[in-house]
């Protein structure tokens, strides 16, 4: 598994783009800051193609059922880790899921 961070391509089902917002700065992968919990969680999803009368498509990731450090931590946070999966906003509800598509560093890694 690789550390995620702000340059990484996280993704719903659906192809529609996660907007990565770090928060912290001082912890780096090839100078982009990594993402730590909750990061993931909250952010908008831009571009989401899955739409229609009764469709709502993904407008932000909600909760992340895996994906964090067990023991890695950046001031507590656990480190966000390649194997990240969580939850859209997108229908139908509470099956739509955002993953990782491509870590974008290949230096990095853990085994969680």
């Amino acid at each position: 598994m690789r550390w995620i961070h702000r340059d990484s391509v996280i993704t719903c089902d659906h192809d529609g783009r996660v907007e990565n917002r770090p928060s912290q700065q001082w912890v780096t992968v090839t100078a982009v800051p990594v993402l730590v919990d909750d990061d993931p969680e909250g952010r908008d999803i831009l571009a989401c193609p899955n739409y229609g009368p009764t469709i709502k498509p993904c407008g932000r990731t909600v909760n992340v059922r895996v994906g964090y450090s067990d023991w890695l931590r950046v001031d507590g946070h656990r480190v966000v880790l390649s194997h990240l999966e969580g939850f859209t906003d997108g229908t139908p509800p509470g099956l739509v899921h955002h993953t990782v598509r491509d870590p974008a560093q290949g230096f990095l890694g853990a085994d969680r």
